[in-house]
């Protein structure tokens, strides 16, 4: 984890000379308790104090920290500069601005992007005032494209986590495939599956509430819901989705299986049909992906062939980024509604990560959908995930 924090570090580097931004500042207190979610491409461990972490568009970096903390701090060995106080972080704060002199400050205030919204407000109007005391008055401005360059460009070490983590998540279903079961609830499903997670050693990529999300035939919970007591019978569809926590990084992927009646050796023509679509939705966005593109003309072109053969559009958006987080904010593959802000809009960079998870409803059965992870690349993107082609069938 040490190079990669320093792999990130030298990444914020470039990003803010490319923004032409000359200072990143993040300020906090008890991060334990209220924590800011940026910290954790940085430093490996929580504040207490108000400390302040500095990045400059010259290559410097600057921890400002409580002394009780300074020692620890400056172990981590991934600062230029540690600085230690007792009384107020006020005078180093304002004694090493004011050295730099910057021009524009970023802090981790965001409309759009839920990463770079960690700056509690309590902590804004303090730094507001040391700044407006020494004259820098008006040059906050937003971290966001900063955070969501920093998040969102995966280095080469990040990509081979995410990747391991991916594999790691298709073996687990390979196992339930061969678990699930007429008469099985969603409930033991969902306590099979953290139970292989608990066997590996690894973390669930989201609240274990819902990490799996199991869902069996017809009238099924929506989305993001809990498993309940509701079994499986022949004749369902099922769908989990499911991630693990590798190595700090997140995967996030779905699958879906049918259950056969007695006397079927394939499905009904209707499952077979909502299944093929979804995979074919997947298949073409995939295909449009490249960098430059904006994230709702992916949404389009997946939702419009859904719709094109027949079936209502899906109540989400289609794909978000992936990486320390299963929902790793920035820019995704979003709809153009108002609830997504700007980030449908922003265009697609090399090295994201993404999930594509179009669903559609298969009146009786229940919900087909896939969740595959893809990667941005230099000229389109490529699965992460071995794509679902198939149906996976479940043998009574």
């Amino acid at each position: 984890m040490a190079n990669l924090y320093k792999e990130k570090i030298k990444q914020t580097y470039s990003i803010l000379k490319e923004k032409d931004i000359d200072m990143w500042l993040t300020f906090v207190k008890e991060s334990s308790i209220t924590h800011d979610p940026i910290m954790d491409m940085f430093l490996p461990d929580n504040v207490t104090w108000q400390s302040a972490f500095i990045f400059s568009k010259d290559g410097t970096s600057c921890q400002i920290v409580g002394s009780i903390e300074e020692a620890k701090f400056k172990a981590f060995d991934l600062f230029d500069e540690t600085i230690g106080y007792i009384q107020s972080v006020k005078e180093p704060l304002i004694e090493y601005i004011k050295k730099k002199n910057p021009s524009k400050i970023a802090i981790n205030y965001s409309v759009n992007n839920t990463l770079a919204d960690g700056l509690t407000h309590g902590m804004f109007l303090t730094l507001e005032s040391y700044l407006n005391e020494m004259g820098f008055k008006g040059k906050l401005i937003s971290s966001e494209e900063i955070v969501s360059a920093l998040k969102g460009r995966k280095s080469t070490a990040e990509i081979e986590i995410m990747v391991k983590a991916v594999e790691e998540t298709l073996k687990i279903y390979d196992r339930v495939t061969g678990y699930i079961k007429p008469g099985l609830s969603e409930l033991d499903i969902a306590a099979y599956i953290k139970g292989l997670v608990k066997e590996n050693g690894w973390g669930l990529a989201w609240e274990e509430e819902h990490c799996p999300a199991v869902f069996t035939g017809p009238d099924a919970q929506g989305a993001h819901s809990d498993p309940t007591g509701k079994k499986v019978e022949k004749g369902h569809v099922i769908n989990i989705d499911f991630g693990i926590n590798y190595k700090g990084y997140c995967s996030d992927i779905q699958r879906t299986w049918y259950v056969l009646k007695d006397g079927e050796t394939v499905a009904p023509p209707e499952v077979q049909k909502g299944f093929d679509v979804i995979v074919e939705s997947i298949q073409r966005a995939a295909d449009f992906i490249k960098p430059g593109v904006l994230g709702c003309e992916v949404d389009d072109v997946s939702r419009n062939y859904i719709v094109e053969n027949g079936y209502v559009e899906y109540p989400h958006g289609l794909g978000h980024q992936v990486g320390t987080q299963a929902h790793d904010g920035g820019c995704g593959l979003f709809p153009r509604w108002e609830r997504y802000g700007n980030l449908p809009f922003i265009p697609l960079e090399e090295n994201q990560v993404f999930t594509i998870e179009p669903r559609l409803p298969i009146e009786s059965y229940g919900v087909a959908t896939i969740e595959e992870e893809v990667l941005v690349t230099k000229t389109g993107c490529k699965f992460l995930s071995k794509p679902q082609k198939e149906l996976i069938y479940i043998k009574s």
